[in-house]
């Protein structure tokens, strides 16, 4: 995610023409945070648009990634059924309640990657229980945002934290409850 909260990284017909803006301040350091986090064993919870672009690739790039194979791909889709790249299970109609009853199964956790339009809805409906972010030290101006109207007013607390030589901050957080409002406790002057 940059600065100012994008997190779109290629061209969806909508003129971005900033592609690839994370790779230049990749590192080992991010380069192993995400070996961990890729390799946890979790089910994937993908929009339409990820899923499409992910089916062809990582069936063949799955060495990078080998736990993207044996994860339940949910795909929130309407025009959508069925995939060659299993297991997949494509979620229609409402995708908040779906997603309210994948979360109350003994599965693995639901993980998002890309996805800015789905997020939206999970985001509006208060089923993101935690977010590991990436923040790369770009502003671009443009393009799909993590954070866009819409996302419920939501506490989170830091669980992970650290900068990379790049200037990454890599940032675990969980859900913390309600907004918690204070005043500032600075004394009157004498």
């Amino acid at each position: 995610m940059t600065l100012d909260g994008v997190i779109q990284n290629e061209d969806e017909g909508d003129g971005f023409r900033w592609g690839g803006w994370f790779f230049p301040f990749a590192d080992e350091v991010t380069g192993a945070v995400m070996q961990e986090r890729l390799g946890k064993s979790v089910d994937l919870l993908l929009g339409r648009k990820t899923f499409a672009s992910w089916e062809t690739y990582w069936p063949t790039h799955s060495n990078f990634w080998p736990n993207c194979m044996p994860a339940t791909k949910y795909v929130a889709s309407n025009t959508r059924d069925s995939s060659e790249w299993q297991p997949s299970v494509f979620l229609s109609g409402d995708l908040a309640e779906k997603v309210r009853e994948l979360k109350q199964t003994d599965g693995p956790d639901l993980h998002v990657m890309g996805s800015a339009d789905m997020l939206q809805t999970l985001f509006k409906n208060d089923l993101v229980d935690g977010l590991e972010l990436m923040i790369i030290p770009v502003t671009l101006g443009q393009g799909k945002r993590l954070f866009q109207d819409g996302t419920i007013p939501a506490a989170f607390k830091v669980t992970q934290a650290q900068v990379a030589p790049k200037g990454i901050i890599i940032a675990s957080y969980e859900r913390d409850g309600e907004i918690k409002t204070g005043t500032p406790q600075i004394d009157e002057d004498e």
